[in-house]
């Protein structure tokens, strides 16, 4: 089944947040996606532009451009980095243009795993899921190697920054934190990696997929 199906993703606006894997989660969603449907990728904080897709940096770039892709990106320029953070055109009217708006609303600088400063994520009000994205490289290594905002990681989870991450820290940050509608364990590669995913799974209340988003290879931990 394609991971669109998989993650139940509908028309409108989706939102990814997380730890590492976000941007290739959204590439992969758009190319399924995009086989039947006009997709955009965007951010609301700051991302580089995907490689190999068309880029439109003003209205009216973006204007054309849906008129002759049906998979692209859009983003205002951030100077001197390379970077794009949030298209100059507004969300609802995006979800007028596009049948699907998937959108990047965190930053975790690579970590596998992430906790949320009170700016942080930036979910559009138009989102109709969150997914949050969870790297299974990071299990078993210590908070302060694989969490961007460490300290507040620790804090939520009950333990110290030189203690692992375990399924048991990470559900307890999840649900601390309350942003998700579901969760998608990335780059899980070996047994072990699907076995912390289903112990995860076993912990919170939401849909849980764990997956390889470089083998295309994908397990529902909980329904």
């Amino acid at each position: 089944m394609e991971l669109a199906k998989l993650l139940d993703v509908h028309p409108g606006v989706t939102a990814v947040i997380g730890g590492g894997g976000k941007t290739t989660l959204l590439r992969t969603l758009g190319e399924e996606l995009a086989e039947r449907n006009r997709v955009l990728l965007c951010t609301t904080t700051k991302i580089f532009p995907f490689p190999g897709l068309p880029c439109a940096n003003t209205r009216e770039e973006l204007d054309a451009l849906r008129r002759e892709h049906r998979l692209l990106c859009a983003g205002t320029p951030v100077s001197g980095t390379g970077k794009l953070t949030a298209p100059s055109v507004h969300m609802t009217e995006l979800v007028s243009w596009f049948d699907y708006v998937l959108v990047e609303a965190d930053g975790s600088a690579q970590r596998p795993f992430k906790a949320h400063a009170a700016h942080e994520p930036v979910i559009p009000a138009e989102a109709n899921q969150v997914i949050f994205v969870v790297g299974a490289c990071g299990f078993g290594r210590p908070v302060e190697e694989v969490v961007h905002r460490p300290e507040l990681y620790a804090c939520l989870a009950g333990v110290s920054v030189e203690d692992a991450v375990t399924p048991e820290t990470e559900a307890a940050v999840l649900r601390a934190e309350g942003l998700h509608h579901r969760i998608y364990v990335n780059q899980t590669e070996a047994p072990s990696d699907l076995a912390a995913a289903k112990a995860l799974a076993a912990l919170l209340d939401c849909p849980v997929l764990a997956g390889s988003l470089h083998r295309r290879e994908y397990f529902v931990c909980s329904l």
